[in-house]
């Protein structure tokens, strides 16, 4: 009979670590918004995915995959759809997306930053995006320089710098 009630209670505590370590997976919400802007241009892109595994008490194993739709990108006007899909910017066919892949989430004062692999116009490099994350809603804001990509001509009339806003509200799996 002892052996049945510490077992019981081993496998009791052994389940109750497991369920406080286990990441949180979260499912990113349809009303996600990624917004770009600079002096010239704005606009969103529309459709965006990923998985998200976040703890903030456990960053270590918190990690983001993330990808924009390049052809989901939407200013306003179709005429400059067209032509950010095209060769002379996105190249969305040959390029169809935008990715972000972190390989370190940090604490960054009352916030976090995501270290880790942004990938656009078929370009790798090493990027970090600051955010929140309050009521299950992951906010950002940074900036992009579109030439380090080489998204459009250095030399056009068009801001280098852009300016990103991503709003990514979540649910629990």
């Amino acid at each position: 009979m002892k052996k049945l009630v510490f077992s019981a209670i081993t496998l009791l505590f052994l389940t109750a670590v497991f369920a406080f370590t286990t990441l949180q997976n979260w499912k990113i919400k349809e009303t996600h918004q990624i917004t770009f802007s600079s002096n010239d241009i704005n606009g969103v892109f529309k459709t965006f995915t990923g998985t998200i595994s976040f703890d903030p008490a456990d960053l270590a194993k918190s990690k983001f995959d993330l990808t924009v739709d390049v052809a989901s990108i939407n200013t306003g006007n179709g005429m400059m759809n067209k032509h950010a899909k095209g060769d002379d910017w996105f190249n969305a066919e040959k390029y169809p997306s935008i990715k972000f892949i972190s390989s370190k989430i940090e604490k960054s004062g009352t916030d976090f930053k995501a270290t880790g692999t942004l990938e656009m116009h078929g370009i790798k490099k090493d990027f970090t995006v600051p955010f929140s994350f309050k009521k299950n809603i992951f906010k950002a804001n940074f900036s992009v320089n579109r030439t380090d990509f080489k998204v459009g001509k250095a030399d056009n009339d068009v801001s280098t710098v852009l300016k990103i806003e991503a709003t990514i509200p979540v649910a629990k799996k």
